[in-house]
């Protein structure tokens, strides 16, 4: 049973799940919407809104945080300089999720996540 379990495992090693919430973290700062199962974008969505968080601050601080949470020059200058500033009123609640389609090859929910 998964009772008050932390996180999903999304069936990977951890290295593998980190690698994959890196590339995703990163799509979505570079993009602003991209396409993504249900499970991956409800993770992906309690890992990105913690960077915006950090990246709100806007110190240098914040940028080698989230520089060695992203380990990407260009996606971590784009989220510190140009999207956390949007988001300097809000108290969370950075990403919005919207169900698109059921995926043929193996039935599984498809969703968009995007900055809101």
């Amino acid at each position: 049973m998964r009772h008050r379990h932390g996180y999903r495992k999304l069936n990977r090693t951890s290295s593998h799940r980190a690698a994959l919430l890196k590339n995703l973290s990163i799509a979505l700062i570079e993009n602003e919407k991209i396409e993504t199962t249900l499970p991956k974008a409800k993770e992906l969505r309690r890992h990105i809104e913690k960077l915006i968080t950090v990246a709100r601050v806007g110190d240098s601080n914040s940028h080698r945080t989230v520089f060695a949470a992203l380990q990407c020059k260009e996606s971590t200058k784009k989220l510190v300089n140009e999207l956390a500033p949007k988001f300097a009123d809000r108290k969370g609640g950075y990403t919005r999720i919207i169900r698109t389609r059921i995926r043929r090859g193996d039935a599984t929910t498809m969703a968009y996540i995007e900055l809101v």
